[in-house]
């Protein structure tokens, strides 16, 4: 709780994602991990642009977030293989950039997210 009082924002953002979940079907769940996927990388390059080293929080979520997709794919779907190759690909590269981050490839990463959810409409 007392996380909670400490970042209200964080609370509020949880209460709502909480809330979209529930109300997801299967489609809806993987763009909502797909959002907040790109929102953990948005944060840790808007610290890389502060010229800070981006907390480990919101890339270990992101990677976190991308394996979750990678090993969640329905086995008869058309695209399976290469959504886990390109999910599983994805998280690979942002465990890369726990230790050593590189601002140029969390970019690319983001921008990766982006275009599919882009693509997905």
């Amino acid at each position: 709780m007392q996380m909670l009082a400490r970042n209200p924002a964080a609370a509020y953002r949880r209460v709502e994602l909480d809330a979209r979940i529930e109300a997801s079907g299967s489609a809806d769940l993987t763009r909502i991990c797909l959002e907040e996927a790109e929102a953990a990388l948005g944060r840790a390059l808007i610290a890389s642009g502060r010229g800070q080293t981006p907390a480990r929080e919101p890339l270990e979520r992101a990677q976190t977030i991308m394996l979750w997709l990678a090993q969640s794919v329905a086995p008869d779907h058309p695209l399976g293989a290469s959504l886990k190759a390109f999910y599983g690909g994805l998280a690979g590269q942002i465990r890369g950039q726990i230790l050593q981050a590189d601002a140029g490839a969390l970019a690319r990463i983001h921008r990766d997210i982006r275009d599919l959810l882009e693509a997905a409409g």
